[in-house]
């Protein structure tokens, strides 16, 4: 990528973007998960690896909750994977913006590793009005200060295991995906709308009913019906 004032621009613009709501956020929720890693007995190089491998809270609890419970390796990975498969729809909706004058398709490899609820608004949001490579700037930007700030917020937690009480570190886990709703209820389109408010009446309905298979139906259902009911016609509209 050639280093211009307008490339220096992008990067200036993707910085300031990152070190608003998206890091606070990450360095705090990750402050909690670093903690919540060491009284689950999990490294400090671990917690790290977790952060920057895994990149997805609700994969890095589950390796951190089935790491203690002395789960076996293969129910570990599926668990995870699981939690994490938002980012594949995600991946595929987002990673064809990068394409654009990109000689190497392999740097995509590269890039979609920082997928996230925050990158991928974030790029979603200003990508499009940028050149192609511009794009791959700025997204490659936000998500390298992102991840610091996660990583960060992953070691302090874990070095401060023990000084936070259990509510608090709680508490900033649970920041994430609070953050995650206010951004999705910033969006313009009817489907999530309709996607936020069906989910968060169905979901704490269908955890009481069960708690490990709730929140995956509540996705199911508050999604297929988001995306139905966005396909009707508005009240008045023309046919």
């Amino acid at each position: 990528m050639s280093d211009t004032p307008a490339s220096r621009g992008i990067v200036r613009r993707a910085v300031l973007d990152a070190l608003g709501m998206p890091s606070l956020v990450l360095l705090a929720s990750m402050t909690g998960f670093g903690s919540l890693a060491r009284e689950s007995a999990l490294g400090l190089e671990i917690a790290l690896l977790a952060t920057a491998g895994i990149w997805g809270l609700p994969g890095q609890i589950a390796l951190a909750e089935l790491y203690a419970a002395g789960s076996e390796i293969v129910a570990v990975v599926m668990a995870v994977s699981l939690a994490n498969a938002r980012f594949l729809p995600m991946a595929v909706s987002f990673m064809p913006l990068l394409q654009p004058g990109l000689a190497r398709r392999a740097w995509l490899y590269a890039l979609v590793q920082f997928i996230s609820v925050n990158t991928w608004a974030a790029g979603l949001r200003v990508c499009p009005g940028l050149p192609g490579a511009e794009r791959r700037r700025y997204f490659a930007v936000f998500g390298t200060v992102c991840m610091t700030a996660a990583l960060i917020g992953t070691a302090a937690g874990h070095l401060a295991a023990g000084a936070l009480p259990q509510p608090v570190t709680y508490g900033l886990v649970f920041l994430n995906p609070v953050f995650f709703a206010l951004i999705f209820a910033d969006a313009r389109d009817r489907a999530t709308a309709f996607a936020l408010l069906i989910g968060a009446v169905v979901g704490p309905l269908l955890h009481l009913v069960s708690p490990d298979w709730g929140l995956l139906a509540t996705g199911v259902i508050a999604g297929t019906a988001a995306f139905w009911l966005a396909r009707l016609p508005r009240s008045g509209a023309r046919p």
